[in-house]
Order: C-alpha cells, then sequence, then structure tokens
C-alpha cells in the first residue's frame, strides 16, 4: 500500500503464490499492474504492509538478510556503473559478496563466457550495447550462485536478437538448476520461457498454470468477426448457438469462443448470410495467453501494454 498526496493506493491487494525449486515463474500483466512492487517486496526492497511470505525456504519479515545471501535481484534500470569496466564490476560485485580478489576474478570470467561478453567485458559498460549491458545485469545477479533470480522485466527494450539472447541465457540458468522468477508484459516471453505463469491485473492474481493450462482453459478456438452492417444484430444471431461456447463483442470486433473452428466457421457465415450481414473480416486462431488476460479482465493485453 502506498500513500499519495490524496489517497492511499493498494498496489498489491490479491497475490497467493508458489513457486516450485528450479522453475521459471513467470509474472504477466501490463504495466502499473503490481508486477514490479510484488518482486521487490520478495526480494526486501521494499517492506510490505501486509501478509507473509517465504523466500528461498527463509521467513521474509524476519529474515531479510538470510533471504539477500541467497537470491539474486536483476530490476529494470540495472544496477551497472557506466563509467567502470563490465569485469570490474563483476568483480566488485563479488568482493561484496565475501569472495577473495583471485575467486572474484575467476567467477567473473566465467561469466563473461557464460555471458559471451568476452568482446565487451574490458570496455566501459557506457559504450555497451543494450543487450550487452542487459547480459551484464544478468552476470552481476548471477556472480554468487544465488538458489533464486529475480528478473524484472529482462527484455523491455531490446531488438529481436537482443532478446533472443537473453532468452538463452534464462534458459541456461534454468538448465543448471537456477530458480527464476520474471516480470513481464510480453506474451511471447511467457509463452516461450515459462513453466508456470500467474496473470496479475490491478494486483490481483486472476489466473495461474501452465502456459498450456490456461490456454486450453479457453475450451476451443477464437473466431473473430468485423462486421459492416448492425455489430448488436450479428452478436444476437451467433450467440447461444450450440457450437458456440462464448460470445463478446471487443472494441469493435465480435469474438466466438467454438470447439472447432473450421466447423463453426460454414456455419457462421450462413447465419450471417441469412441475415443480409454483410462480413468485412474473419479470423480464426488458437488461444492466445492475450485470449487468457482478454477472458479474465475484459481487456486485451497488447492494446493496454501499447
Amino acid at each position: 500500500m502506498f500513500k499519495s498526496r490524496q489517497r492511499q493506493v493498494e498496489a498489491v491487494v490479491g497475490v497467493d503464490l508458489r513457486v516450485q525449486r528450479g522453475e521459471i515463474f513467470g509474472f504477466l500483466g501490463p504495466n502499473g499492474a503490481g508486477k514490479t512492487t510484488t518482486l521487490r517486496m520478495l526480494a526486501t526492497l521494499l517492506p510490505p504492509s501486509g501478509g507473509t511470505a517465504r523466500v528461498a525456504g527463509c521467513d521474509l519479515a524476519s529474515e531479510p538478510a538470510r533471504i539477500r545471501e541467497r537470491i539474486g535481484y536483476v530490476g529494470q534500470a540495472g544496477g551497472a556503473d557506466r563509467e567502470i569496466t563490465g569485469r570490474s564490476e563483476l568483480v566488485f560485485q563479488g568482493r561484496l559478496y565475501g569472495m577473495s580478489v583471485e575467486e572474484a576474478r575467476t567467477r567473473a570470467a566465467e561469466l563473461i563466457a557464460m555471458l559471451e561478453l568476452e568482446g565487451a567485458a574490458d570496455r566501459k559498460v557506457a559504450t555497451y550495447s543494450g543487450g550487452q549491458k542487459r547480459r551484464l545485469d544478468i552476470g552481476l545477479g548471477l556472480v554468487h550462485g544465488p538458489e533464486l533470480l529475480f528478473l524484472d522485466e529482462p527484455t523491455t527494450g531490446l531488438d529481436p536478437q537482443s532478446r533472443a539472447r537473453v532468452w538463452d541465457e534464462v534458459r541456461r540458468m534454468h538448465d543448471a538448476g537456477t530458480t527464476v522468477f520474471l516480470t513481464t508484459h510480453y506474451l511471447d516471453e511467457a509463452d516461450a520461457l515459462c513453466d508456470r505463469i500467474a496473470i496479475i491485473d490491478y494486483g490481483k492474481i486472476v489466473a495461474e498454470g501452465t502456459p498450456e493450462d490456461l490456454k486450453r482453459a479457453i475450451a476451443g478456438d477464437v473466431v473473430t468477426l468485423s462486421i459492416a452492417g448492425d455489430q448488436q444484430l450479428a452478436f444476437d444471431l451467433v450467440n447461444g448457438q450450440p457450437f458456440v461456447r462464448e460470445a463478446k463483442v471487443e472494441n469493435g470486433f465480435v469474438l466466438l469462443y467454438v470447439d472447432r473452428g473450421e466447423v463453426a466457421m460454414p456455419q457462421i457465415l450462413r447465419l450471417l448470410d441469412s441475415a443480409n450481414l454483410q462480413l468485412k473480416t474473419v479470423e480464426l486462431h488458437r488461444p492466445s495467453l492475450d485470449d487468457v488476460f482478454l477472458r479474465q479482465t475484459g481487456r486485451s493485453l497488447r492494446e493496454t501494454a501499447a
């Protein structure tokens, strides 16, 4: 809960999560949904105003120091000093965690090789590309070999190639046994990387499960129609048909959730034709995480993020 000039704002009001050891857990939602606030509380950077949590086996309220020893945290802005080299930054981070100079240098060299930063390691961070800087940020979070790594919007602002490189690093950490908790508003990122995800909206968890389970819960295919004539008439005509599980109007389109799109499409077209309704466009697609978000919140995550 935060205090503004005029009122109190509850940034997180309904978060109940259990993250399994060794998985990539995604926190998916639009900007302002409460993702970063939740992450900062779990990483001991922001005191919660209520509730309880255990992080890496430690109680959040009574053992914050032990939690910090066991986790890594990579914020949206990163933490690297622009005026020193990436290698020096990694060595310094290792020293902060109690390593000897030799141990810190060895660990820095390991991370530089793992993150493919050999060509940039001895340059100032100010000269790094966005992708190089993000990989260095991840390296800083990994210096001490944490059990759990928090990544807050790890690929925001990166070009597609740099995003793919960061995804590779996240998968590599997962394969090595590190538990990863990441926030994102990118649907493809959550779908491609995460073993399980929780969708948060206005500080509340609205859905949780594997990407496939969440999409399967939509039950069937999605048919999207745009009508040149009376949209409400078209909606009334198709809504309640036995092959339509659910129907809604969203941003000028009629959305139909059907069991088998290839079977439903001819029936939909015949119904519209019988009512002399002119069809402008029709699309058929399998449910996506955006469909899950739309069904749970009534809004499109793509449009909200944009």
